[in-house]
């Protein structure tokens, strides 16, 4: 419940409004505030991703395996730019990231050079 009431409240402080200040969306008009980035279903999602782990600012957290990992995703896969990746995205890089710095280790003994992750 915790988890809501800061997600609700960060939202409302990006869109400006105060909760008191808040009123019913009638039926008709509620498909046309959850379709695009503006509306409220995209500012819940960007910040249950920022929460999460995900975004720009996760994404200038990468070393410089991560970002080996997005440019094969991008330019191999074709998976389209991986330049703002949800949370579960970020996740499933580490895990790949992750086991590359395990085999790495198995086969050399030494480090992943460049890594900024235990």
């Amino acid at each position: 419940m915790d988890f809501l009431n800061k997600v609700a409240s960060q939202v409302t402080q990006a869109s400006g409004e105060k909760k008191e200040e808040q009123k019913p969306v009638a039926p008709a008009a509620a498909p046309a505030q959850q379709s695009g980035a503006g509306g409220l279903l995209g500012k819940l999602t960007d910040v249950a991703n920022t929460i999460g782990g995900g975004g720009k600012e996760s994404e200038k957290k990468e070393d410089l395996l991560d970002k080996g990992i997005d440019l094969v995703q991008e330019k191999v896969f074709k998976q389209g730019p991986q330049d703002n990746e949800s949370a579960i995205e970020q996740a499933k890089d580490e895990k790949i990231a992750g086991f590359i710095r395990d085999q790495y280790k198995k086969t050399t003994g030494n480090d992943f050079p460049g890594s900024i992750r235990q």
